[in-house]
């Protein structure tokens, strides 16, 4: 296994991991780089240890240990602080499950603001680049470097507890925590940049997080829609690319490549939220897509569900969405007024579906530049490749 391949599956659990030893997230995130490092420069020459993530864990522990006794040895009160929290952990670490899930809750803590809380878990427990968090929050990487930097440092001066939050205090936590599941397995699902249309590790890790928080409020019925959401999309990845790796719409998709287990999983959870009758986004999403899960689509139904998503949690994001339905129940026409009236110039996706439906209208030219308006809003070589091969033609 690469290295690369471990940073993508373990990055997140051993910094997790190094948190709770050290009680510091800049300890811990330094240290674990530090491993992948020595492991990038000796791996290649000696092998893959047979437990890679022990390994790096192991490493980064040591790493950690001996430079806070460096700093401690002058007089440094933090990091003698630090080499005593690591004096009460177990000698030798291994993936425990929830330490994931505390480190989620840590870095949602409401004295920190949404943004930050959102960024600093994808940057964390997604192992994504502070380049990659900045194209995902529209913002230029010094600037979210600064509030990576803030974050972690309020964090450490207000004493945030590492730790999952009492029974009383989850539930003002649950949402941005199920927003920053979510967006890791986004990130996973469409990745925004890269010659890769899906990273399944992030994928793994997001459906990961949302089983154990699933399991930890099994009562909170937008933990399982989301859940759902995720398991319903997954089920259909193995259908989603064409052999050379471009992207292959939902219409086109081979249902019998989709995998039945997943998609099964998901609609029972679906149904469960069902008969708890308190829908929220995430369960009307999961609906949305368990309706895709059986085709043919009932795109009635899917109109009809975005209505209700509409009417929850109103965005111009959903209203895109609701018009791509809409296409399918009255027209590319009746769709593309819809369109019109929204807001989001600059997002690529925007771009993409309007030039689906100019080119359905037999508008080729006006489609034409807004192929290229979604060729220059994304990063991912992948769907670059899709986008041009549907607007070639127009040529």
């Amino acid at each position: 296994m690469s290295v690369e391949r471990v940073f993508a599956q373990e990055y997140g659990r051993a910094v997790a991991v190094l948190v709770r030893v050290f009680g510091d997230i800049d300890i811990a995130e330094d240290a674990v780089q530090d491993a992948f490092t020595v492991a990038v420069r000796r791996w290649p020459a000696e092998g893959t240890p047979p437990s890679p993530a022990g390994w790096i864990i192991t490493t980064a522990r040591n790493r950690a240990v001996d430079r806070l006794r460096r700093e401690a040895a002058r007089q440094d009160k933090h990091a003698q602080a630090a080499l005593l929290h690591a004096g009460d952990a177990p000698a030798e670490e291994g993936p425990v499950p929830d330490d994931r899930l505390r480190l989620i809750f840590t870095c949602c803590h409401p004295a920190l603001a949404r943004p930050a809380q959102v960024a600093l878990t994808l940057r964390l427990l997604g192992g994504l680049s502070t380049a990659e968090i900045a194209r995902a929050f529209l913002v230029p990487e010094p600037t979210m470097a600064q509030r990576l930097v803030r974050a972690k440092g309020k964090i450490r001066d207000a004493r945030i507890p590492y730790r999952i939050p009492r029974e009383a205090d989850l539930p003002e936590r649950l949402e941005p925590v199920l927003a920053v599941i979510y967006l890791i397995f986004n990130e996973g699902y469409l990745p925004r940049s890269g010659d890769r249309l899906v990273r399944e590790e992030l994928c793994a890790e997001a459906i990961g997080l949302g089983r154990l928080l699933a399991g930890l409020m099994p009562d909170e019925p937008e933990a399982i829609g989301l859940l759902a959401l995720m398991l319903l999309l997954e089920s259909r990845r193995p259908a989603r690319t064409a052999p050379g790796g471009t992207p292959v719409r939902l219409a086109d998709q081979d249902p019998r490549l989709w995998d039945r287990a997943l998609a099964a999983e998901g609609r029972e959870l679906v149904r469960r939220c069902l008969r708890r009758g308190r829908p929220g986004p995430y369960q009307i999403q999961a609906a949305i897509n368990a309706v895709h899960s059986e085709p043919p689509t009932d795109w009635r139904q899917v109109v009809a569900l975005y209505d209700q998503l509409m009417a929850l949690a109103p965005s111009p994001v959903v209203a895109l969405n609701r018009a791509v339905a809409v296409a399918e129940v009255a027209g590319p026409g009746a769709a593309l007024a819809l369109v019109d009236d929204l807001d989001l110039d600059g997002y690529h996706v925007f771009h993409a579906v309007r030039a689906d439906l100019l080119r359905r209208l037999g508008r080729d030219a006006e489609a034409a530049r807004e192929y290229d308006a979604a060729l220059a809003g994304t990063g991912n070589e992948a769907e670059r490749a899709f986008l041009r091969r549907a607007r070639d033609p127009l040529d």
